[in-house]
C-alpha cells in the first residue's frame, strides 16, 4: 500500500548573516492512511520546520532538498500554483497560534467560507451552511452564532476549534496539526484531542501531529519519530517506544515527565535534567550531536555521526549505545 505521505532525505538550510544553519538534516518517514504519527522534540529541534517544508511555506531564503510525496505525488517540483491546489485542499495544517493565524480583519464565517469557495468552488450561501456543519463536527457552542465573530471575540479553545474546522474543511488527506493544545488547559486539551481522534475515523484523515508534549503522543498517536538538534534519532511504535526507549536523549525526555505513581514519601520527586545545551548547526555534524550532552558517550560518539538503524524489533535508533533503560516506563503514568 502506498503512504499517504512519504518523505525521503529531507534537509532544510536557512541562510543568515552569519551563515547557513541546517535547521533538519535527512529526515525520513511516513504516514499511513488513517495514521497519526507524532514527531517530538524540545522547541528549536526542527518539528515545525518539517511540516512548513511539506506545505512549501518557507521563507524564500531556505534551501529544501529531498524528495515530499503525497501518494506517491512528488510535491517538492510542482508549480506554486499546483500547490496552491493541494495546500489546504489535500494537505492541511493546524497551525501553532490561532490568535496570529486567523485574520483578526475577518469573521469566523468568512475565514471557514473563503476555503470552501476556494477549493470547493462553492456559493457564499452554500459556504455558510457548510461552515456551521463544520463548527457542529468540531463542536462548537452555538456555531451559528459564531459565524458572526471576530477571532478576537472568542476564547483559546474556540479559536483552535475555528482553525480545526478550517483545516478539514475539505476532508484533507493529511492533517498537520502543529502543537494543537498548547497553551490550553487540561479539560480543553482533551476535548481538542478527541476531536482529533473523531476526524480520523468519519473523515479518514491521516495527520502529522507536532508536539513536545509526551502525554498528548501517549493519548492519541500511533507512532513516534523523535527529533534533536534536526536530526531523526529515534522511532518507533508508541507502546514500544515508551516501554523501551532506546536513545538517551529519549530516556531523558521520558525522565523528565511528572509522575504521581513516582512521588516520594514527602509528596516530592526531583525531576531528571539532560544537563547541558543543544548545539547549534552551522553545518552538518560529524559527530553525534548529542554526544556533549550523553551521558553514554564514548570517544566513538565524537568520531561519525551515527545512523538511525534498528535497535529492537520495529524500533530505530541513531545511537552507537543503543540500549533500554532499566528506570524507565511511563506510558501508562502519561495517558488521561
Amino acid at each position: 500500500m502506498t503512504p499517504r505521505l512519504q518523505v525521503e532525505d529531507l534537509s532544510v538550510q536557512f541562510n543568515t548573516d552569519e551563515g547557513p544553519v541546517l535547521a533538519v538534516d535527512r529526515m525520513s518517514f511516513t504516514v499511513e492512511p488513517r495514521e497519526v504519527l507524532a514527531l517530538v522534540g524540545e522547541s528549536g529541534c526542527g518539528k515545525s520546520v518539517t511540516s512548513m517544508s511539506i506545505l512549501r511555506l518557507l521563507p524564500r531564503l531556505s534551501s529544501v532538498t529531498g524528495s515530499i510525496k503525497l501518494e506517491g505525488q512528488e510535491l517538492t517540483s510542482m508549480s506554486e500554483a499546483s500547490i496552491r491546489e493541494i495546500r489546504g485542499r489535500d494537505i492541511s495544517m493546524i497551525f501553532q497560534e490561532p490568535m496570529t493565524s486567523l485574520n483578526p480583519s475577518f469573521t469566523v464565517g468568512f475565514q471557514i467560507g473563503e476555503v470552501l469557495r476556494r477549493h470547493e468552488g462553492m456559493t457564499r450561501q452554500q459556504s455558510r451552511v457548510r461552515a456551521v456543519e463544520l463548527l457542529e463536527l468540531v463542536r462548537m457552542p452555538a456555531p451559528k452564532a459564531r459565524l458572526r465573530e471576530y477571532p478576537h471575540q472568542l476564547s483559546g479553545g474556540m479559536r483552535q476549534r475555528v482553525m480545526i474546522a478550517m483545516a478539514v474543511a475539505c476532508s484533507p488527506k493529511v492533517l498537520i496539526a502543529d502543537e494543537p493544545t498548547t497553551a490550553l488547559d487540561v479539560t480543553i486539551q482533551a476535548q481538542i484531542l478527541d476531536i482529533l481522534r473523531d476526524l480520523r475515523q468519519e473523515v479518514g484523515t491521516s495527520i502529522l501531529l507536532i508536539t513536545h508534549d509526551l502525554g498528548v503522543v501517549a493519548d492519541i498517536a500511533d507512532r513516534v519519530e523523535i527529533m534533536y538538534a534536526g536530526h531523526q534519532i529515534e522511532s518507533g511504535l508508541v507502546d514500544d517506544l515508551f516501554a523501551n526507549p532506546q536513545h538517551p536523549y529519549t530516556i531523558g525526555l521520558l525522565g523528565a515527565v511528572p509522575r504521581p505513581d513516582l512521588l516520594g514519601q514527602n509528596g516530592s520527586r526531583r525531576l531528571q535534567e539532560i544537563p547541558g545545551l543543544v548545539p547549534v548547526l552551522r553545518g552538518r555534524p560529524n559527530s553525534c550531536v548529542f554526544a556533549p550532552r550523553c551521558p553514554r558517550a564514548t570517544s566513538v560518539c565524537g568520531e561519525s555521526m551515527p545512523p538511525l538503524e534498528q535497535a529492537q524489533p520495529g524500533q530505530h535508533a541513531a545511537c552507537f549505545h543503543a540500549g533500554k533503560s532499566p528506570t524507565v516506563s511511563v506510558k501508562k503514568g502519561l495517558q488521561r
